[in-house]
């Protein structure tokens, strides 16, 4: 694994850029060339501006702020809103190093989108990270351009690892993987508030329900991964035989959680294909 990385710039250092350069920094890997960051407001650029070997840039007082940040760096974060992107691109397109890689972090952007304001011959690479970067344990898809090498990726891959874990696909899997990890962490929100009413429902305050809800989600994952078991295995040796948990597993079964659970992905999916195609 290699330890260190080369320049990077971060185009619209928001909550997903910011959150994936300060996973840079807490790695403690180093950065070759340092790292810039833009942002549209001088408030927001100053939230970074004392992060060490970051030089922050706000756009509103540099306006030429992103082209001096794409100019130098090797790895260059498109991380502005989707509809700002193809803009964004055709103004940095000619101050781009030759062998720069350009990273989308932009939901439902596609290569191609990259392809047309860059040319064919630019080296992108889709990304695809989730929320939980904010405490560097995302769940990030890769998908690579044609013309991005293995060493594009490779790289890449090691930028992202710096906040979680890395699976690469290809762009027609990027859809499918966001309705998994990248609308998951919302599920699991989810499935603790009910856990939570439901201890209310059984008499327990607010207070004392969340709290058994949430360390008991927070508690399972942590030995799940602690255990390297499979989830399944784990869930065995909670569930005695002719006990409390197996009665309650069978009303999980009996109301098909494992439809529940496809369908719920297979609407996130079909939604994705109509904000694509502009729906």
């Amino acid at each position: 694994m290699a330890d260190s990385l080369p320049a990077l710039a971060f185009l619209g250092a928001g909550s997903m850029g910011g959150a994936i350069l300060r996973g840079v920094i807490a790695s403690g890997i180093r950065v070759d060339g340092g790292i810039t960051a833009t942002n549209r407001s001088p408030e927001s650029a100053a939230v970074l501006a004392d992060l060490p070997g970051v030089t922050s840039i706000a756009l509103a007082d540099a306006p030429e702020g992103n082209l001096e940040a794409a100019a130098s760096a090797d790895i260059v974060l498109v991380g502005v809103k989707p509809a700002m992107v193809p803009d964004l691109l055709r103004e940095i397109a000619p101050r781009l190093r030759e062998d720069a890689v350009v990273v989308s972090l932009a939901a439902g952007v596609t290569l191609r989108t990259f392809a047309d304001a860059l040319g064919e011959s630019a080296r992108v690479i889709r990304s695809m990270p989730n929320t939980p970067a904010t405490v560097g344990r995302a769940v990030t898809g890769l998908a690579t351009g044609s013309a991005a090498t293995a060493e594009d990726l490779a790289v890449v891959r090691r930028l992202f690892e710096t906040v979680g874990a890395v699976i690469e696909v290809p762009e027609s899997q990027i859809d499918a993987l966001s309705t998994i990890s990248g609308s998951g962490p919302a599920y699991v929100f989810l499935l603790i508030e009910e856990f939570t009413r439901a201890a209310m429902g059984m008499g327990f305050d607010e207070g004392a329900a969340r709290l058994m809800a949430e360390q008991t989600f927070i508690g399972a994952t942590a030995l799940l991964d602690a255990s390297g078991e499979h989830p399944a295995e784990l869930r065995r040796r909670v569930t005695s035989p002719k006990g409390t948990t197996e009665r309650a597993i069978a009303v999980l079964q009996d109301a098909h959680l494992d439809r529940i659970f496809a369908d719920a992905a297979a609407a996130a999916l079909a939604r994705a294909k109509e904000l694509a195609a502009g729906a």
